[in-house]
């Protein structure tokens, strides 16, 4: 072999060898490392920061290698709180031999040399000193923190981990699974992502370059989805990052995959069957692999990180009390001091502290706070309720009878809570009226007047009476012809309105028809009376009927409310009368309402049908009863063949069946009478009895 030959090998040798490690260093890779010692880098300089300053994300950086002083890159990330649009990394002052690139989809500043040759440790830690951090809201929120790594996998400070994505259109899953347990990084195991907390799923997801294929699959058990790599492996589900409507096991769906940017949540997972879709933004583009957490991993320090706490008001607390007097508002921050202000825009700070009293407060009184160097104040309120009090109610509320009863109130402030006895914990009802639907009897209610808990104490009573409707009862008057009767309502001491407008308690009426008056009492309470007056008519006596001593009374228009006398005294509703005595006598009709009498004269006689003359006392004689009263009257007794046998007259009245002191025999036996000589004479028969 020549010189010239050997030269060339050796360059060529030499090439190689630094392109391969170039290669080892930057891109995970399946092949075993080299005896190349891995270098480590540490930082300090977690630190609080002020919204929108440009602040260095390290105080200090130190990087080891014993057996390299250079390195092709180094990458800065913002691997926790990342907001897009708003944070960004820059590299500042003079450094000749380094240039930047910024990745804001991954919030990722790449330091290089521009020629692609490598770059001193001296030059990267001076060029990552002078790397600054901008937000450019003047309100941000939460932490950031920063991966200082050498080698492109993204670093996850809170677990020690390392992520890479690989680009590989239409791999399926289980090719996927295969390929990441083939790589490693520099030493460490690789795997398909198990993802387990959000701020790993927005640094392998969100941030990462592409979709792609994590390990978790639901092959065994539909639904249930378990990871599949790594030191998960067999692991249920315990944090999951889905996107909306996923998994929806759409064609048989079983492998977990980072959703393609724009589609739905970034970052967020949807699954896929096994190959994933043809073309689209369901078709596979890569995979993502995780490193780290495998047994027999070394311990490695190719990253580092720092952390900006964003100071902030994280929370307040204001406070209210009842009517004048002091309040302690509280806030708390993330970091920093806590300044108070009384007013939204400029003036000078009036406390420093997390507790802020207030002077004395007759009204509610808005404070605000903010971080010593934050921009936005975040108000506070300090309120003062006004102590309430009822103004006016509806008592005392009363009723006619039992039913409904609405209650009212009204007070200066607040709202009005209804009890039903003063010392009820619990309303019953709130509002400014409050309904019964059915009281039966005298009740109390009470109200009280409450401003957000505040109240003067006092419960202001409401009374309900129920009041008893005045007891009427309809009635039926009778009205004589051509005369008046009076209407009355009865009852006293109240106020009365007819149906004719009069406003008396008695009215009198001259026509029938119905009356009506309504009856109010002191509690104005009404009731109607009816009063129907019935037109009666005078009564007619067409003929009187005289049978021995039994009258009968016709009329030509009876009525029920004709009422018959004999006397003119005792009058009854029976037009017929027995044992009516002799002689003559006057028969009265009149209706019941004592008007409309009419009367006739009658004669009365009776003559006894038979006599028994055997001297026991009983129907011995026999007689004409009521001729006593006609001095004129005559009775001649004849027997059945004509022979007078007997004269009876008001000196003798009485027959005792002898002629000429000798008993007659039993047989019948004739009359004639005349008892005056105005009147006709009248005949008959009756029986002698032995």
């Amino acid at each position: 072999m020549n010189a010239g030959f050997f030269i060339k090998f050796i360059a060529i040798f030499i090439l190689y060898e630094s392109w391969s490690m170039c290669l080892y260093a930057q891109t995970p890779n399946d092949r075993s490392p080299d005896d190349n010692i891995a270098p480590n880098i540490a930082a300090t300089g977690n630190q609080i920061y002020c919204p929108q300053s440009h602040q260095k994300i390290v105080t200090d950086i130190t990087i080891t290698d014993p057996d390299d002083t250079t390195t092709d890159a180094i990458y800065i990330q913002i691997t926790s709180g990342y907001v897009y649009g708003e944070d960004q990394l820059t590299l500042t002052g003079l450094h000749p031999n380094i240039t930047t690139t910024w990745l804001a989809s991954e919030g990722k500043l790449k330091l290089f040399n521009a020629a692609g040759t490598p770059v001193l440790y001296t030059d990267f830690i001076a060029a990552i000193k002078d790397v600054e951090f901008y937000n450019s809201s003047n309100n941000p929120h939460g932490i950031r923190n920063f991966s200082i790594s050498i080698g492109q996998a993204n670093y996850l400070p809170s677990n020690g981990h390392y992520y890479y994505y690989f680009p590989q259109l239409g791999i399926t899953w289980s090719d996927a699974k295969i390929a990441a347990a083939n790589t490693n990084y520099n030493g460490l195991q690789g795997y398909l992502a198990t993802i387990t907390a959000y701020d790993e799923a927005q640094l392998a997801g969100a941030q990462a370059a592409g979709a792609g294929w994590i390990g978790g699959s639901d092959s065994a058990v539909e639904g249930q989805w378990k990871w599949m790599t790594g030191p998960e492996n067999g692991d249920v589900f315990t944090y999951t990052y889905w996107n909306n409507g996923e998994p929806n096991n759409l064609n048989d769906e079983d492998y977990a995959h980072v959703t393609a940017p724009g589609v739905g949540i970034s970052g967020s997972w949807n699954d896929l069957r096994n190959t994933g879709e043809a073309s689209g933004d369901y078709q596979p583009k890569g995979y993502i692999v995780e490193y780290g957490g495998m047994p027999g991993d070394p311990v490695l320090h190719l990253a580092t990180s720092t952390t900006f706490t964003i100071s902030e008001i994280t929370q307040t607390t204001g406070a209210a009390r009842c009517d004048i007097g002091t309040v302690t508002l509280q806030a708390t921050a993330s970091a920093g001091t806590i300044e108070w202000y009384d007013v939204a825009t400029g003036g000078a700070v009036i406390f420093t502290g997390s507790s802020f009293t207030t002077p004395i407060l007759n009204a509610t009184k808005m404070y605000y706070v903010k971080t010593a160097c934050g921009m936005v104040r975040t108000p506070v309120t300090a309120t003062i309720n006004v102590i309430p009090h009822i103004t006016s109610t509806n008592t005392p509320v009363s009723r006619c009878g039992t039913g409904s009863v609405t209650l009212q109130a009204t007070s200066t402030v607040g709202i009005i809570n209804w009890y039903n006895t003063v010392d009820a914990v619990t309303p019953v009802a709130t509002g400014t009226s409050l309904t019964l639907p059915n009281i039966t009897q005298n009740a109390i209610y009470y109200v009280e007047a409450v401003n957000n808990a505040c109240t003067n104490g006092v419960r202001t009573p409401i009374t309900i009476s129920i009041h008893a409707f005045p007891e009427v009862s309809n009635e039926e008057v009778f009205l004589c012809p051509s005369g008046t009767v009076p209407l009355d309502a009865t009852l006293t001491g109240m106020s009365y309105l007819w149906s004719n407008g009069a406003t008396s308690q008695q009215i009198v009426v001259s026509n029938p028809g119905l009356y009506t008056v309504d009856i109010t009492n002191a509690y104005n309470c009404s009731k109607t009376k009816s009063i129907t007056v019935i037109q009666q008519l005078n009564p007619d006596i067409s003929q009187v009927q005289v049978v021995q001593d039994h009258v009968t009374i016709e009329v030509s228009n009876p009525q029920d409310y004709f009422e018959y006398s004999i006397d003119g005294i005792e009058y009854q509703s029976d037009p017929e009368f027995w044992n009516v005595p002799g002689g003559y006598q006057t028969v009265f009709v009149r209706n019941n309402s004592l008007c409309g009498l009419d009367m006739e004269t009658i004669i009365v006689w009776a003559t006894p049908k038979f006599f028994t003359p055997n001297g026991d006392g009983y129907n011995d004689d026999w007689e004409v009863k009521g001729m006593e009263v006609f001095p004129n009257a005559e009775v001649v007794i004849f027997n059945r063949f004509g022979k007078p046998l007997y004269t009876l007259n008001t000196s003798n009245p009485k027959w005792n069946g002898t002629y000429n002191d000798i008993p007659l025999p039993a047989s019948d036996y004739w009359f004639s009478l005349k008892l005056d000589p105005s009147i006709p004479e009248i005949r008959g028969h009756f029986t002698l009895k032995r």
